[in-house]
This record gives C-alpha cells, sequence and structure tokens, in this order.
C-alpha cells in the first residue's frame, strides 16, 4: 500500500517514514506543497498532510486530492490547534486530524483504520497465494520471487478484484504516474503469467486486464 507523507520538518518526515515502512507500507515524503500535488496522482493509497507547508499548503492539496482522486483515506497532521483550521480541514474532506506533537504509535493506529482491509490473501488455487501483509508470493509453500511492479500489479488487485483494472490504471499505480506503453504493460503480465497459476490473468481486449473467475480473497 502506498502513502503520501507531505511534511516540511525533514526529522519528523523519517520518523514518519521509518514508523509506517516497519508496518510494510510504501512511503514517499515531499517537502513542498506544489511537488506534493504534482504527485498526488500516482496511485498512493492514503495521504497524509501537514497544513502549513511551503508553496502549497496542505489543506489545498487536499482540495485537490478530493477533486481527482475521488475518496482516499486523508489524515492531516498540524501544530494549528485553531477549531476554525480543523473545521476547514474536516469540510474540505479529511478523514482524520491529528495535532502536533503525537506519538507514532497513534499516528500509525490512525493509517490503519483508515486504510483498513479486511482480506489480505489473493488466493489462486489451493497451493498458490499472494500474502498482501507480507508482500509475498506463495507456491506450494515456497516464497516466489516479485519485482516491485509485479507486487503493485498484485495490489492493485486487492481493491478491484471482481473488476477489469485499465490501462490507464495500472499507469498510475503500478508505474507511479510515469508514462509507460502496452509493450511494457504486456511485458510485465507476460513475466507474472510465469509466476501464477495458468489463465490467473486475463485480458479484456482494449480495456485492461481482470483476474479468473476462480480467485477469490480471504
Amino acid at each position: 500500500m502506498k502513502i503520501l507523507v507531505l511534511e516540511d520538518n525533514e526529522v519528523l518526515s523519517k520518523v514518519i517514514k521509518t514508523g509506517l515502512e516497519k508496518e510494510h507500507y510504501n512511503v514517499d515524503c515531499f517537502f513542498d506543497g506544489d511537488e506534493a500535488l504534482d504527485a498526488i496522482n500516482n496511485g498512493y493509497n492514503c495521504f497524509i498532510l501537514d497544513i502549513n507547508v511551503p508553496s502549497l499548503d496542505g489543506i489545498s492539496v487536499l482540495k485537490n486530492i478530493r477533486d481527482y482522486c475521488g475518496d482516499v483515506p486523508v489524515l492531516i497532521i498540524s501544530s494549528n490547534h485553531e477549531l476554525e483550521k480543523i473545521k476547514t480541514s474536516y469540510e474540505k474532506g479529511c478523514n482524520d486530524y491529528i495535532k502536533k506533537p503525537f506519538f507514532i504509535y497513534e499516528l500509525i493506529q490512525k493509517v490503519k483504520n483508515l486504510c483498513k482491509i479486511e482480506s489480505k490473501i489473493i488466493r489462486f488455487n489451493d497451493e498458490c497465494n499472494y500474502c498482501f501483509t507480507e508482500h509475498i508470493l506463495y507456491d506450494k509453500g515456497e516464497k516466489v520471487i516479485l519485482a516491485k511492479k509485479e507486487i503493485l500489479f498484485l495490489e492493485l488487485f486487492i481493491h478491484n478484484l471482481n473488476r477489469i483494472v485499465t490501462y490507464e490504471e495500472l499507469e498510475t499505480y503500478v508505474w507511479e504516474g510515469e508514462i509507460t506503453n502496452l509493450d511494457n504493460i504486456r511485458a510485465l503480465i507476460k513475466r507474472l503469467r510465469k509466476k501464477l497459476p495458468d489463465n490467473s490473468v486475463k485480458i479484456v481486449t482494449g480495456l485492461g486486464y481482470t483476474l479468473c473467475s476462480g480467485v477469490e480473497l480471504r
């Protein structure tokens, strides 16, 4: 799961990143509001935003997230304890607000609650499954080495198991917003298919990919 952190205090940013990575989250840190804004469409599952940061404040970034990223969870962190600022944050669509100073444990628990996924295993058959919390594919009890993009591809289906994932969504999430092409996407699928049971990943011509009907979450 990918998280964007906007915090201009580099020490605190590093502490947040370290704490979340210990919980197996992928974390990208930004110290400038404009830079964070440029990255919001890179397939993040959660945003942690400080309000008072250079260039563009966190509430403005929040508004853009709601305009362009839908209902992705947003946690505001701020040393501003004024009621009006807190109210504005919720009115603009934040899911939770935590006041500085805070315990990293508290922040991690809030993130877990916001990003809670009940099902943590993609089961392909009796012998092959992918563990979301460990980011590991198991085949007949053995660990199968996956590249980063292969992991991101599988984790995209945690949220989209029963529908088609479009080429645009793959570009946003798996390539993290970088421009790619169909040849690169097809090459990734070809490599991944060699590690999965037959027919696990199906192409929907002209639209994207889906997992076969026998794959399930548990």
